[in-house]
This record gives structure tokens, C-alpha cells and sequence, in this order.
């Protein structure tokens, strides 16, 4: 079990009046981050001052990370389409993902050898249910798509080591991170328990320069940084759940939190405007990819 997490710290508000807050990166100076709902990318910098980058034709879910050569690729997760945007701004089918799976799929990470995981799609869900069984599909370089995971129990947030040798996973249904070996032709092996949280429901992650890994836990309304094994480090309180969290900063040592208030999966999409940008300072800089 994780051990004693030490006390909460209050988050500032960066932004407020956001649709749905998910998938935040931080590039290019500014944090970039998906508002669902409205097909909106984000871009905002450290004094709040923010841009719509680009609209997408997804509502939710969808995510973003950038290729090596710094070109965007969204996941658009109900239309099952990676989409890439090329230097002129336009927006091309970079991998068609609907032969793999008609369930949604979620987030995306790509590592530093442009290797593109996404994860979600899987098995229809049982009656009554939302999800079913999670996957995580590669898109390699030379635009080859296999799946190299099952099984995952509502997958959602993802991240690589710097050496690009781990991924790990959030598992949100299982109360858990979940690690894989990365392969030299990106497959994943060794399947492993990185870390048990108790009652924690991890939703977006981010790797820092100390192994730790920050976890957003709607719930639960916070942020949780813990280390491999289940110590919990520390958490950030929030008044609203806690959808995904990224370390960036002209330092990379300041923790953004997107938040909003919870009211279900059938009211994800409403004229609601509870979303929010929150942020902190933290004890390490981010590492890693996204």
C-alpha cells in the first residue's frame, strides 16, 4: 500500500471559464493543452496570456504530443484518426487507427525516437458500461501500426523515461501504474506494477528528473507526486477533479493541473465552463516524454 503522503499544497489559478481541460504539453515556451468539447487547442504562457491555437474536427476525447521534426499529431479518439499538421498548417491523416478498434481512443505520447504510442480503442464495453479493456497501439516511424498491449484497465495517461527504454502507464479502473519495456522496434515487454495507489484513480501523468511520476486523480481532486513502489511524495489540492498535470516553466519546475468539475461521462459535453489551469511550483523539473 502507498505510503503517508505528506500535506496538500493549494494550486493557483492560471485560467478559468475552460470547457474540459486534457492532455496538457508543454512546448515551445507556452503550456498547450486540449479543451473538450469545443475542438479547441490551447496555447498559454506563464502570465496567463492565452491563444486557440488550432481547431480539430473532434469533440472528446483527443490529445496532442509533437513529432521529433516538431510537427503537431492529434488524436482524434472517436473518429479514430491520428491527424498530423504540416508546415503550412494544414491537417493530414497520419495513421487511421479504425481497423484496430471502434471503441474511443485516448492519449498519445511520443518518445524521443519519434515511435508514437495511443492508447484506448480495445473490446466493445460490456452492458452498462463505459469502456472496455484499453490497448496501446505503435505508430512507428516508417507509419507501420500494430497493437503492443491489452488488457489495460481504462487507459489513460502515458509517459517514456528519458532514455527512452520505459513506458508507463496510468491504469485508472485498477488503481495503478503500469510499466513496459521498450524494445529496440518499440514493442513493449515485461509488464510490471510500477506503482500500486491504494485508492487513487490516476488519470494524465508526468515523469520528473528525480524517477517520480505526478498523477492527476479526478475523485480524488488532486495532484499526487509518488515514486516507483507506491511512496506517495506529496499532493496538490484542488476544489474540482484533476484530469491531467504537466511539469514545464521557463525551469521545467512548474506543475500545471487542468481541473473541472465531475458530473459523469453522460455530462462531459454541456454549456458548463468549470474548467480551469491551474498551477504550482515543484520540487523537480519534468523528464521525459510528452
Amino acid at each position: 500500500m502507498p505510503s503517508q503522503k505528506s500535506a496538500a499544497k493549494q494550486a493557483h489559478i492560471v485560467m478559468n471559464g475552460l470547457a474540459f481541460g486534457e492532455s496538457p504539453r508543454w512546448y515551445d515556451g507556452r503550456l498547450w493543452f486540449c479543451n473538450w468539447g469545443t475542438g479547441q487547442i490551447i496555447a498559454v504562457d506563464a502570465d496567463g496570456n492565452s491563444e486557440i491555437m488550432l481547431t480539430v474536427p473532434a469533440t472528446l476525447p483527443y490529445s496532442i504530443d509533437w513529432l521529433p521534426d516538431g510537427r503537431l499529431v492529434v488524436v482524434c479518439g472517436r473518429e479514430g484518426l491520428v491527424l498530423r499538421q504540416e508546415a503550412d498548417g494544414t491537417m493530414v491523416t497520419h495513421a487511421d487507427l479504425r481497423h484496430l478498434s471502434e471503441s474511443p481512443w485516448n492519449e498519445i505520447v511520443v518518445d524521443g525516437r519519434g515511435n508514437i504510442y495511443v492508447n484506448g480503442g480495445g473490446p466493445a464495453p460490456a452492458p452498462g458500461q463505459h469502456f472496455g479493456p484499453g490497448t496501446i497501439v505503435l505508430i512507428a516511424p516508417d507509419g507501420s501500426v500494430r497493437q503492443v498491449a491489452d488488457k489495460i484497465a481504462f487507459a489513460n495517461g502515458m509517459a517514456v523515461t528519458p532514455d527512452n527504454k520505459t513506458l508507463i502507464v496510468a491504469e485508472s479502473h485498477a488503481n495503478r501504474l503500469t510499466a513496459f519495456d521498450i524494445a529496440a522496434d518499440g514493442s513493449l515487454a515485461n509488464r510490471r506494477r510500477w506503482a500500486d495507489l491504494g485508492n487513487g484513480f490516476p488519470d494524465g501523468i508526468c515523469l520528473d528528473t528525480e524517477g517520480a511520476i505526478w498523477y492527476a486523480d479526478v475523485p480524488n481532486r488532486h495532484c499526487v507526486r509518488v515514486r516507483e513502489g507506491g511512496a506517495m511524495l506529496e499532493s496538490v489540492d484542488a476544489d474540482r477533479g484533476c484530469f491531467a498535470c504537466m511539469l514545464g516553466g521557463a525551469e521545467g519546475k512548474t506543475l500545471f493541473i487542468v481541473a473541472a468539475e465531475w458530473r459523469g461521462f453522460e455530462y462531459m459535453i454541456s454549456d458548463a465552463r468549470t474548467g480551469q489551469l491551474l498551477s504550482i511550483e515543484a520540487p523537480a523539473p519534468g523528464a521525459g516524454w510528452p
